[in-house]
């Protein structure tokens, strides 16, 4: 059953609702459940916090913060469908896990070597949090989440922007080469976008097949392109001296100009294009496509900052070892993902690129645990994992823990001591990437000021800064 949950550990929270007793339980099912004191968590914690009486909506985050600033880019990995944390990222061991997984320990880390047998050669560069719970078990609702790092029904959460457009509005200066939009999202036709802020830092959407995007060429060819290009300019200059065109049409303007840098262009072209055998390093599918464009836009040093690679296909409530995690099939999905990342990761490794590239495989929720479901599957659970690697992180460990059967944090394993939140991630990628997750905006449409991670005011979100140590 779907359900939108908000635990918090032990004790009272700060709205006086007692905790205690009731870890690992669901609201309702507790006796200590106060219906009251719930639905004023629920409009806090993972609701509209702006439209809650009292907020200080005046205040301004006065936090000295210092962010890492390890990272120059991001590749998001986003698995859409919620793949199980306990056969993946958070291996644990039972009757019901098949003998061909051949679990194998690498220093701390127990793995999956027979499903993930090429990240497994990877796991040096890469860090696995274990400690992570969602807020929701809803599909569209935690995977937007994610993205946006807030609630989704919360009171801003319709203008708020993906977390790769603030990353783009925040690094677009220091980017020399401006070429390519500072955001694509690969392997996917729409998501969160911009919101509020301007449209240079939408997601650019694509899915790679081997060939530039359509529409960098003109059907009646270069000639009659230049003739008609020079022609709206001309009638864009005499709108806009006139007034005419204001403030939208200057955006506009500057679209169309950025657009124009993508076209007849050989060097942007070659981007989007691969062998036959690079093609078949990274798995031969629409991921690994995705993936030998993402390297590709973040190499060429163009201006992209923020890809997001999009892999569906996790939401395995029945046949999961047969199916999506079948690790004798060198197709399954997770058999795809391995090769495609495993490719990747060698790649930025090898060429430097991955010492400055902040790269996260997560998906919205996890899976129950223990013996699979009746039919054979695994269905929807507060409890999950990520791959983080790259820009500086230390590799070949684990942060947090989980109970022996991987329903619960036992560790949080940061600083915090609690477990980690999507707006945590979303905070540490800010700080990789040297931005201030604190900063609240004062040009939001409502004038309540937008905060990159909310309650900054309150610090209830921050880093995992644990990432870069030990």
């Amino acid at each position: 059953m779907d359900q939108i949950h908000g635990e918090q550990p032990t004790g009272k929270d700060r709205f006086g609702m007692d905790w205690s007793g009731i870890k690992g339980t669901w609201f309702w099912k507790s006796p200590h459940f106060n219906r009251r004191n719930f639905f004023r968590h629920l409009g806090s914690a993972i609701g509209g916090y702006f439209l809650l009486p009292g907020r200080p909506m005046e205040s301004i985050a006065q936090a000295s913060v210092t962010p890492i600033g390890k990272a120059k880019n991001v590749i998001f990995v986003m698995m859409s469908g919620a793949p199980s944390h306990v056969d993946t990222f958070d291996l644990k061991e039972g009757s019901w896990l098949p003998k061909a997984f051949d679990p194998t320990s690498y220093g701390e880390i127990r793995w999956p070597r027979g499903l993930f047998p090429n990240l497994a050669e990877q796991l040096d560069s890469i860090a696995l949090v274990r400690s992570m719970k969602p807020w929701a078990a809803v599909h569209e609702l935690a995977r937007t989440w994610v993205q946006i790092g807030r609630n989704p029904v919360s009171g801003l959460a319709r203008i708020a922007p993906h977390i790769g457009s603030v990353v783009s509005l925040e690094l677009a200066a220091r980017s020399v080469d401006k070429t390519l939009p500072p955001f694509f999202n690969l392997n996917a036709s729409d998501g969160p976008g911009a919101g509020y802020l301007p449209p240079g830092v939408a997601p650019f959407y694509f899915s790679p097949g081997g060939n530039p995007p359509s529409g960098t060429t003109h059907p009646d060819g270069l000639a009659a392109f230049t003739r008609r290009s020079a022609l709206l300019d001309d009638l864009d200059g005499e709108m806009r001296s006139s007034g005419l065109l204001g403030a939208k049409g200057d955006e506009m303007t500057a679209f169309n100009a950025s657009a124009r840098q993508l076209m007849y262009r050989s060097e942007i072209d070659s981007l989007f294009r691969f062998s036959a055998d690079e093609r078949a390093r990274f798995g031969n599918t629409g991921f690994g496509n995705a993936l030998i464009v993402a390297r590709n836009l973040l190499a060429a040093d163009k201006g992209t900052r923020f890809v997001q690679v999009n892999l569906g296909g996790w939401d395995n409530h029945a046949n999961i070892y047969t199916g999506a995690l079948n690790p004798t099939n060198a197709n399954s999905l997770a058999r795809q993902f391995d090769t495609g990342m495993g490719a990747l990761l060698a790649d930025m490794k090898a060429s430097g690129l991955l010492d400055d590239t902040l790269v996260i495989a997560m998906g919205e929720f996890g899976r129950t645990t223990g013996m699979p479901n009746m039919t054979s599957g695994r269905d929807h659970y507060l409890q999950q994992s990520a791959l983080i690697a790259g820009a500086g992180v230390k590799g070949k460990r684990s942060i947090g823990t989980t109970d022996a059967s991987g329903g619960d944090t036992s560790d949080p394993g940061w600083s915090r001591e609690r477990s980690i939140r999507p707006e945590d991630i979303e905070a540490t990628i800010y700080s990789a990437l040297g931005i201030d997750w604190t900063t609240v905006r004062r040009d939001d449409p409502f004038n309540r000021g937008f905060e990159y991670v909310p309650f900054s005011d309150q610090d209830l979100y921050g880093p995992v800064h644990e990432l870069w140590q030990g």
